[in-house]
Parts: C-alpha cells; structure tokens; sequence
C-alpha cells in the first residue's frame, strides 16, 4: 500500500497523536510506503481569529498541500486523523477529486458535540446528537467560548450541507461498537462507519505475583473523573484506603498531590508507566465521559492488569465486569469506594481477571491484528471508491 497520512497534531501531545504514530510506523514496519501531512497547533499563533476560523471551516491551502501531495506520492488511500482547526475538512474533497479514497479515523465526537465528549458540566449531554448543534453554541460548549464554539458548529453545519462525510470521506473508523452506534446516530450511513479498536506494542505480560494497588494513567482533568477518584478514596478509613498513585497533570493536581502526597508524581515517562503497570493490582478508568477507546486500556491489559471502570461508553463495553476487571456507576464515589475495597480484598481474584484481560489484549489489540483490519479497511474503501468511479463511468 501507498498511504498518505493527513493529521493536526495539539499543542499538547495525546492519545491521539500517539496514534498516529503508531499506526505510521506499523504501516512502514509492515513494508507499506507512507507519506505523512502534519499540521501542528503551535502554528496558530500570530494567526487572526477570523483567519483561523476562515481555516477552520475551509482551508484553501490544505487542499492545495494534499492536491500536491498526491500528485507527487500517489497514494493508494488518503488517511485522515484529526482536521481541526488548520487542516479542515477541505482536505478530503481534495482527495475525492483526485480520484482516491478516504478513510477517516473519528478519534473523537466533534461531528456531533463541539465539546466532543457529550459532557456537560459533570453529566452526559446528548443535546447536539443528530442536531444542527446551535445548544452547544449558546453554551459555549467548546473551550467555555462561545465564538470558539460557534467555528466548530458552523465547521459541522458545513459539511453536513455540503455532503463532505457522505461524497468525499469514503470509511470512516470507530474505534469501539459504542463509537459505532453514536455515530450512525448522529447521520453517518452505517456500511461507511468500521470498527478498529487501538493497539500498542507488546510490553510483556507482567503476569508475576504480588502484585499490588491501583494506578491512574491520564490528565487529571475533570471529564477523567479524578474528583471522583479521590472522594473514593477520603471516603475509605484512612488505615484501609486503597494503595493508589495518580500519574498526570492537570488541574486536579493539587488536591491529589494534597491526599496522595509521594503517590501522585506528575507526569512520568511511558516507560516508566508500564513498569508501574506491571506491580500494580489493577488500573482506575473512572471517566465521566463516553470514551471512544483510551490507550490506557490497551496498555493495562497488554500488562496484564484488569480494570476499575465506570460504567459508560465504550468503556463498559470493553471492560468485561468480573472477567477483565470491574464496573462502577459513573461518578459515584461510594460506588468506587467499594469496588476498591473489593479489590483489596481479593487479590487471587483480581490476579484472573489480569490474566483474562491478557489473553482478551493479545486476541485483539496486539500491532499483528491492527495492521491486518487496517489493510482490510483501506482495501474496502479502495473497491468502494473504485465502484464509485465505474459507476460514474457508465452514466
């Protein structure tokens, strides 16, 4: 294959530029030519507001770059990871009119949420799913602003009315059956939305004894249900509380550096996560919002460690309660409070569900079975922009 890979990286680096890099280096490792188009957030600055929110809607530019690029690499397929705000969809009619296909990874539930996590001050929101997104607007859904909400509705509104995700976006990827369902309720046609769950590299199996305590991998921010987390634990007795550390920044910081002291460092390097992940009884997932598929998880189970969840989204779906881990109700401190003081107790059982979580990583996140249903993605979307264009041909 011939990839072209289209990405807008953030300002701060996460699961999903993370993403892309593994998926480009599997594709290169897999002998797959690979060309790569990456804007960089950081380019925003100096750029006006009104010329920002011009690009976002449609760039000019960018479509020209991938017109060019094209020419000049030829892909087979035109890969399309994040497009807000200097990309912009453009980019995937510049594509559809040289003839070849797009496959559109939707990391995130932008095309049906400016906040693009269906959260709303603490509570699943659903108010913009399948509508012309104006709440989300008025709220100021997006970065609490009300103008920097208004682009991003304005961006969906767009491409809704110019047919961009049912002519020119040829695949898209879900990466869970709950991204899937979401997203053919928000309008997307249902043969167009294919499932490919995240992967990582196989970092050993940690399977020792002993393990011990619970780990929280992630920004302590609010949707990531950290307050949560830490009610759970001021809610145990101080000489039973469970034996977790909070790895991260963010704006939970304080009050888990307040609790945990020692136990909550900061931000620590990857390798040094999974080291944790391998001494650790269990990880702690407890979102507020409906997460697509956290990599996090990917990398507890390739550990072999089972997971603490909430009980919402994809996040339901893939952790199997009492198989691969355990399920809590969303933001219920009490609730939490208590399966960890399960998991305290029952060690040998938790021990299980880490081998079972083990064996579910190695049947389907492992990089040999991502690259084998990314191939059957791109080769689907390649027969369907094919039958497009006969199609075309004889009418």
């Amino acid at each position: 294959m011939r990839v072209l890979v289209v990405h807008n990286a953030y300002q701060q680096r996460g699961g999903e530029d993370s993403v892309v890099a593994s998926e480009t280096a599997l594709l290169q490792q897999h002998g797959h030519a690979v060309d790569t188009w990456l804007r960089h957030n950081d380019d925003v600055a100096g750029v006006s507001k009104l010329s920002l929110a011009a690009q976002a809607l449609w760039s000019r530019g960018s479509a020209d770059e991938v017109t060019q690029r094209i020419a000049r690499f030829r892909p087979d397929v035109v890969h399309v990871h994040n497009t807000l705000p200097l990309v912009s969809p453009s980019v995937f009619w510049a594509a559809h009119r040289a003839g070849v296909p797009v496959v559109q990874t939707l990391h995130n539930f932008r095309l049906m949420c400016p906040q693009a996590m269906f959260l709303r001050e603490g509570k699943t929101c659903e108010d913009c799913l399948g509508r012309v997104p104006w709440r989300g607007v008025v709220r100021g859904c997006y970065r609490h602003s009300v103008t920097q909400t208004g682009v991003v509705a304005a961006t969906v509104v767009l491409h809704r009315g110019l047919g961009t995700y049912e002519r020119a976006v040829t695949r898209c990827i879900a990466l869970s059956e709950f991204s899937r369902r979401k997203f053919i309720e928000g309008g997307l046609a249902p043969e167009r939305v294919l499932i490919k769950p995240n992967f990582v590299e196989d970092a050993g199996d940690g399977l020792a004894e002993g393990r011990r305590g619970g780990l929280f991998v992630g920004r302590l921010s609010d949707e990531k249900g950290v307050g949560v987390l830490l009610e759970a634990l001021r809610l145990q007795p101080a000489q039973a509380r469970a034996d977790v550390e909070v790895i991260g920044e963010g704006e939970w910081s304080p009050q888990a550096q307040a609790l945990l002291g020692g136990r909550a460092p900061g931000f620590l390097p990857v390798s040094d996560i999974l080291e944790r992940m391998k001494r650790a009884a269990y990880l702690l997932l407890p979102s507020l919002c409906g997460e697509n598929f956290p990599r996090t998880l990917a990398e507890a189970y390739c550990c072999g460690l089972p997971v603490i969840a909430s009980r919402i989204g994809a996040l339901a779906e893939l952790v199997e309660d009492g198989v691969t881990g355990l399920l809590f109700e969303t933001g219920n401190a009490a609730d939490l409070a208590a399966r960890l003081a399960w998991a305290e107790a029952h060690p040998a059982q938790m021990q299980a569900m880490g081998r079972a979580a083990r064996a579910r990583y190695e049947a389907r996140y492992t990089p040999a079975a991502n690259h084998d249903r990314l191939i059957e993605i791109y080769e689907e979307a390649i027969g369907a922009m094919a039958a497009e264009q006969a199609l075309r041909t004889r009418s």
